[in-house]
């Protein structure tokens, strides 16, 4: 793979866009086929449902797939017949019996997770590096890539008036261009797809103006991507007062939507912003309707959320645990996502008209949060940024359970009075805590090019006894 992408920086952009289109067209084979618009069509249908039909039909799937697990699948299969040798006699029938499955172990064996009658040559192979750079092997049948992309046409193209068949542009982690490069094009485009991938690697204030353009010559309809990659494009449009770039809809995904992000990218593309929430792994989806709503896909996971103490009370937020209905070939159950999410305190219809369950919002991943000289953990921290502040991003590191940095990247109106301000707000979601400031031309990437707005570097061992005192 390192000589292939050797080899690809020093083609042509003419021709890595007609790699790009090859690969699009095996990827296009894969996920849609004959039965697509069928697939859509009955996902839109379910929407409707009521909250009887689908406990109905996720718990006829979830006992098929423990039943599965426990029979078909080596790994699930020798963790029962441990507990059988020891004595214990739980049933596998109850979900509640199985243990939490961690990354480590997925991460370990993952073809143990395979059931003994796939076969990988068959299957589609996905490697994920997952935003701390820890990778995972998975397998997906046909079936499964189908299904999984007609749940993303029906809710997140379909609810916002939009199609495959629509061009479009995708801000990802992906090296379509060689990070040395600093002439355009910083995009291919891959017309089995009719896609214009951009590199979010090269979004620096003069390279800006090029990705605008591209936009109007490609003629793009919609747009999906990192929400602070699409936050730095939008801040290049509003700077040029660029008014003919208004698209249909922008989808975010990959990183939580902040409030000033969402406000500087609709002014700037004339269009809402849509929130999606997924992963390699198929163990949970949510997508948000045009009222605003995060609503999860209930054939793709069972849901658990559990806080420090226990399962989680409405109106609050913990960790989320998923098993997965959609991969029965490779089934996670009981999975550890690394998210944070909150559950909205009432379950109230929402205005859109679908009956679908929600959430209240994605605050990140669980190693993200901060914590508290008291043992609080504190997500999601980007109301001490709100009102306007003059700065482009911000990233709040914890170093010491006493001490956190704020790297961030100023507008010309920063001054003195911002800083005490930041501090302030801090402190008071925080506690008494020092309040380290760090001014940088640019907020480092992870190495697939996510932003993470809030770090938490205290030890594990540390993190897990301030947990334990809490419980």
């Amino acid at each position: 793979m390192g000589r292939a992408l050797q080899i690809y920086s020093y083609l042509p952009p003419s021709v890595r866009s007609i790699g790009a289109s090859i690969q699009g067209a095996r990827l296009r084979a894969w996920r849609y086929g004959s039965n697509t618009e069928e697939l859509v069509a009955k996902a839109l249908e379910r929407d409707h449902w009521s909250s009887e039909q689908w406990a109905t039909w996720q718990k006829r799937r979830l006992h098929d797939l423990l039943h599965r697990a426990v029979t078909s699948v080596p790994y699930y299969r020798s963790l029962w017949a441990d507990r059988r040798r020891r004595g214990d006699h739980s049933s596998w029938e109850e979900l509640e019996n199985w243990p939490i499955l961690e990354k480590e172990s997925l991460r370990a064996n993952p073809t143990a997770f395979l059931a003994d009658d796939v076969g990988v040559r068959f299957m589609k192979q996905v490697h994920t590096s997952g935003t701390t750079g820890t990778s995972l092997d998975l397998w997906r049948s046909r079936n499964t890539e189908r299904e999984w992309y007609a749940l993303f046409e029906a809710r997140c193209r379909s609810w916002h008036g939009v199609s495959r068949h629509d061009r479009w542009a995708i801000l990802g982690g992906q090296l379509v261009t060689p990070v040395r490069q600093r002439r355009p094009p910083f995009w291919v485009w891959n017309a089995a797809l009719k896609q214009l991938y951009m590199s979010s690697y090269h979004l620096a204030p003069d390279l800006l103006p090029h990705y605008l353009e591209a936009l109007k010559n490609y003629r793009i309809s919609y747009l999906l991507g990192y929400p602070s990659a699409l936050y730095e494009l939008a801040l290049e449009a509003l700077r040029s007062k660029s008014r003919d770039l208004r698209m249909s809809v922008v989808l975010a995904n990959a990183e939580p939507v902040f409030d000033y992000q969402r406000q500087a990218i609709e002014e700037a593309f004339q269009c809402p912003v849509r929130e999606t929430y997924g992963m390699a792994e198929i163990a949970a989806a949510a997508s948000e309707c045009e009222q605003g709503q995060l609503h999860l896909w209930p054939e793709v996971a069972w849901i658990e959320v559990f806080t420090d103490v226990g399962r989680l009370t409405k109106g609050s937020s913990g960790d989320l645990i998923c098993t997965g209905l959609l991969n029965a070939d490779m089934p996670l159950i009981r999975y550890r996502i690394g998210d944070r999410v909150s559950v909205p305190e009432a379950n109230t219809a929402c205005s859109c008209g679908r009956a679908l369950p929600a959430l209240a919002s994605v605050e990140g991943r669980t190693d993200d949060t901060l914590y508290t000289t008291d043992g609080r953990r504190v997500g999601r921290l980007d109301p001490a940024f709100k009102s306007q502040l003059p700065i482009r991003e911000a990233q709040i590191i914890q170093e010491t359970l006493d001490r956190v940095r704020v790297r961030y990247v100023p507008t010309s109106e920063f001054n003195q009075a911002v800083t005490r301000s930041i501090t302030e707000r801090l402190q008071a979601r925080l506690g008494p805590l020092e309040v380290i400031l760090e001014r940088v031309d640019e907020v480092p990437r992870t190495s697939n090019g996510k932003f993470r707005a809030v770090v938490c570097n205290l030890p594990t061992e540390l993190k897990e006894s301030l947990r334990q005192a809490v419980a």
